[in-house]
């Protein structure tokens, strides 16, 4: 079967046009990898490679995103009944006191196209709760701030996790990767298809 339709479908963010063509494949019976492998995965890397290039805008990422989510949530019960595996479990949430969340949600679903389990924390996350979800099985955690007033608190964050066996990455307007080696992350990102390629160099993918 041909994906390039699937492809435009998401890169384009139609949405609807997304969940008629993930609904007719399901009926053929097909291998159900294919249509990540091959469709869902490969135009999330194409709208990312667009961001990184300037070719593309948040509005663009953002609505290409929302398409693949529409797409995915029909398919990822039937993924995880058919036990394929996740590439790795990642934590992502926007540090206490900061309550932004576009830049967390973009690195989330770009995460999870590319075939990430992702606990999304959500907003105003303590470090207590960044701990917890490496108890619950993160293997690395994405933490975002926007504003400088609560960058700092990311190392908080990294000083709770210091004994965990964890990675930690950083991203955010005021974030930098001066401030990333001055608190010990292992990591910083500028953007969501940058975080995503950081994610697999990390742990190895």
């Amino acid at each position: 079967m041909d994906f390039s339709d699937l492809r435009q479908f998401v890169i384009s963010g139609k949405r609807d046009d997304v969940v008629n063509f993930v609904k007719e494949y399901l009926e053929t019976g097909d291998d159900l990898n294919r249509i990540l492998d091959e469709g869902m995965i490969p135009a999330m890397r194409e709208i990312g490679d667009r961001f990184s290039r300037n070719e593309a805008y948040v509005p663009e990422l953002l609505i290409a995103s929302r398409a693949m989510q529409a797409g995915l949530e029909l398919i990822e019960p039937i993924l995880v009944k058919d036990g394929r595996e996740p590439k790795g479990v990642i934590a992502v949430g926007t540090v206490k006191g900061d309550l932004h969340d576009i830049g967390k949600n973009l690195v989330a679903i770009m995460l999870k196209g590319a075939g990430y389990e992702v606990m999304d924390l959500g907003v105003n996350c303590d470090a207590p709760k960044f701990v917890d979800a490496v108890d619950k099985g993160a293997e690395l955690i994405a933490c975002s701030a926007l504003l400088t007033t609560t960058m700092g608190y990311m190392k908080d964050v990294v000083e709770a996790l210091k004994d965990k066996d964890v990675k930690i990455i950083i991203g955010g307007a005021p974030v930098t990767q001066d401030f990333a080696d001055e608190i010990g992350a292992h990591g910083y990102s500028d953007d969501a298809n940058q975080a995503v390629q950081l994610v697999d160099n990390l742990l190895g993918k």
